[in-house]
């Protein structure tokens, strides 16, 4: 596997884990729908947290937020409607990014909630 998806993947059982520390209850992992795929699907309270993971080794070309682009928010939001839709579920719905920030071999998690909305 290259060390890029290495990191991502490192990443996202990071972001699993900080969720877990924080009372989320992890509803699904790597759900695909068409060209989309939402890392991280968590519940907390009445709420249902669709989570984007970007992990990068430098801030160099900006930080991890940055990489989410306006398509890639289209694709997630179709297959959230999906999801939701498929499952019958009627529940609060929040974008949030979990930015992952590795220097040297230390990791800085940051949780940005309601990152991005409906188009």
């Amino acid at each position: 596997m290259a060390s890029h998806n290495e990191l991502g993947k490192k990443g996202e059982q990071l972001a699993v884990d900080f969720l877990m520390e924080n009372n989320y209850d992890i509803v699904d992992l790597n759900y695909r729908f068409a060209k989309a795929e939402v890392d991280i699907i968590a519940k907390k309270k009445d709420v249902l947290a669709i989570i984007e993971v970007k992990t990068r080794s430098t801030t160099n070309f900006g930080n991890p937020q940055d990489f989410v682009k306006p398509k890639q928010i289209q694709r997630l939001v179709k297959a959230v409607n999906q999801y939701v839709t498929t499952n019958g579920l009627d529940v609060e719905i929040r974008f949030d990014i979990i930015a992952i920030i590795k220097e040297n071999n230390q990791f800085s998690i940051e949780h940005l909630k309601n990152a991005f909305y409906h188009f």
